[in-house]
């Protein structure tokens, strides 16, 4: 809504800032024009047509040609400005003002635009007497990228290494923890609500909660404030330290799968298809590897809406029978189209087929577009599982969860030779799926340092022995083995103890999770029979990705909040309200705080997509709950961040 105002110019404003002029209509003609991180909020929500529909008629960013010199002239059409109130980028608009550009500017600023630099600009305008060009000012609390309806990132790159590198100031540690908080606030803003703020004490996530509850209160009480007190939800603040596992293991879930093995971000899916032997015999153009780019929209795809969370295998026969029955729909709508014989069919027949044509004539675009965004999620489910075959993935997924839910614990000897198994072995897996595995062993186990050190060894190995293979590449490995030194540091200094999640559930298909491997084979027999044929081949590697479903460590601490749990988080963690001044006394509070409707639950130091995926063990309909973090990254980003710190 607050783009859509934004690009109607309509920031709710009573007037220009100028008392002369009147306000351009919400369909005039405009150029809009960003920087980066203006560019990352709107992508994954407007695209070029809903630019087009909002009157933008060109796009171009705040830099080009470096100080924007590239900009032509086009002086009788205004431009909206979307971007961070930099000096840099002030410095920029005020030569496009001085240029005279564009009609009149509508200049809105991701942040607060803060007092020195406003002063600054207003000098710049005044001197090149551009003034009059300026039709509003509006800071749109908008730093931060939306992705659906309850994701959002702060978009903040390396945001785990920022706080934790060896070399960090405590200035540099000051900057990072202020840029979150205004990311934070920005959230804030947009919903209009007043949180109360839960976290761990020390580190990190008191620093930011702290800081943005007194930001939150000084905007409530400065008396322009769109904050309601009627809307209290719950904002859990937690480090990515608590929880490491997580982004490192294999992930079975559409949406999760989708961001593991393909190329993923903003809303944006990338692969390449690679044609096929019989191809390449019958034409060199189409045995042409194609790539193909697709943008998914988790909101208004209803296909992908209601299966993002499913487990793969069910999403693959869900398009097969959705394709299916959508193809059978076309063919009857096209049935009725076709003119019948005149010879025996009487005023009232007619009359029927012509309103049986105006209905099958309306229907059918719908079913049309219906048909190409499951055509899509065929390509893309293709994909995913010819990645998911060619590295065997649900080994280790299997592996890896067996790890994390303890199932090791007490034979360590056993689940190394598991793990030593899958590493010695050249046809299981990548270089980096088998250092995440290590990785996994590393965190959620209490293994030896020396049972660590002989499965790095047999990777080194393999690496060796590979290297003119394609199997994997040393550099690469030494790289890996660096975040696995890392995480050794780590466990050795007690900073993090063994990630072992103990609350292992069985769910079946009807309980809202994973369903059971009961369910698998009939799956799997009815998937081979749908039309995308997607499970022709490497079904029985697939299968495994069903079975035992954990809550991550952010799922059992938001469940604990919200059930207000006695000898849990509830009582240990932070209580910030910005209505009261100070630290709140959560013991004081026993049966009278009202029942938590809401949460927003924030990771410092980046999120993943199975993290956002597990949340939903615990979200139902009685409680919503949004997940957002510094950055998304995916298990391949966060293992390079690791290695970053070592």
């Amino acid at each position: 809504q607050a783009l859509h105002r934004m690009l109607t110019l309509d920031n709710g404003n009573k007037g220009d800032l100028m008392s002369s002029g009147s306000s351009f209509s919400n369909n005039q003609w405009k150029i809009f024009i960003y920087d980066t991180p203006g560019r990352a909020i709107i992508s994954p929500q407007m695209s070029v047509t809903k630019l087009r529909r909002q009157g933008v008629t060109l796009h171009l960013p705040l830099d080009a040609g470096k100080d924007g010199s590239e900009r032509e002239r086009i002086d009788d059409v205004p431009a909206v400005y979307f971007c961070k109130p930099t000096r840099e980028n002030l410095a920029i608009i005020s030569k496009d003002l001085e240029k005279s550009l564009y009609a009149r500017v509508y200049l809105n600023f991701l942040t607060k635009l803060q007092r020195a630099e406003m002063e600054m600009f207003a000098k710049l305008a005044v001197q090149t007497n551009t003034l009059n060009k300026i039709a509003s000012v509006t800071d749109q609390y908008l730093d931060y990228v939306c992705l659906e309806n309850q994701l959002f990132t702060l978009n903040k790159p390396r945001s785990y290494v920022q706080y934790n590198q060896p070399n960090q100031t405590d200035a540099s540690m000051e900057a990072a923890m202020d840029d979150i908080c205004y990311g934070l606030f920005s959230v804030i803003c947009t919903l209009g609500v007043l949180p109360i703020i839960r976290c761990a004490r020390g580190g990190a996530p008191e620093m930011v909660a702290r800081k943005l509850n007194r930001m939150i209160a000084e905007q409530a009480a400065s008396g322009t404030s769109k904050m309601s007190s009627l809307s209290r939800p719950l904002l859990v603040i937690m480090d990515r330290n608590s929880d490491l596992v997580t982004p490192l293991q294999h992930n079975a879930t559409y949406q999760a799968l989708v961001d593991d093995v393909l190329q993923h971000a903003s809303n944006r899916v990338n692969f390449v298809v690679k044609a096929d032997k019989d191809s390449e015999s019958k034409s060199r153009k189409s045995a042409a590897s194609q790539k193909k780019t697709y943008d998914l929209d988790a909101d208004g795809d209803p296909f992908y809406s209601k299966y993002k969370f499913a487990p793969f295998p069910e999403a693959i026969e869900s398009n097969g029978s959705e394709l299916a029955d959508v193809t059978e729909k076309e063919k009857e709508v096209r049935s009725k189209t076709t003119s019948p014989s005149d010879s025996g069919v009487g005023a009232y027949e007619e009359s029927s087929a012509a309103t049986d044509l105006a209905s099958a004539v309306e229907s059918l675009p719908a079913l049309l577009e219906r048909k190409k965004q499951l055509e899509v999620h065929t390509s893309i489910l293709q994909a995913v599982m010819n990645e998911v075959a060619a590295r065997d993935i649900p080994v280790f997924y299997e592996l890896e969860n067996a790890f994390a839910t303890g199932t090791y614990k007490n034979d360590m000897a056993k689940g190394k030779k598991a793990v030593l198994d899958i590493v010695s072995d050249p046809s299981k897996g990548n270089i980096e799926d088998k250092l995440r595995l290590i990785a996994v062993f590393v965190l959620a186990t209490t293994a030896p340092s020396s049972h660590v050190e002989d499965l790095v060894g047999a990777l080194r190995s393999l690496g060796e022995a590979g290297e003119e293979k394609g199997v994997g590449s040393t550099g690469q490995i030494n790289t890996g083995t660096k975040a696995i030194d890392y995480l050794k540091k780590l466990r050795s200094m007690h900073m993090i103890s063994a990630m072992a999640f103990t609350d292992e559930q069985n769910l079946s298909s009807d309980s809202g999770g994973t369903p059971s491997l009961a369910t698998l084979g009939n799956f799997m027999a009815k998937a081979q029979t749908q039309a995308t044929g997607l499970l022709a081949k490497a079904t029985e590697r697939v299968g495994s990705l069903l079975g035992k479903t954990h809550k991550n460590q952010l799922t059992r601490v938001v469940e604990n909040l919200c059930e207000m749990k006695p000898n849990s988080e509830d009582e240990s963690y932070l209580y910030l309200d910005p209505k009261v001044k100070g630290d709140i006394d959560v013991s004081a509070l026993r049966g009278i705080r009202a029942p938590v409707r809401e949460v927003m639950a924030f990771m410092i130091g980046g999120g993943c997509y199975s993290e956002y995926q597990n949340l939903q063990l615990v979200s139902n309909s009685q409680l919503t709950i949004t997940y957002g973090s510094t950055e998304l990254v995916d298990p391949s980003i966060f293992l390079s961040q690791l290695a970053e710190c070592a």
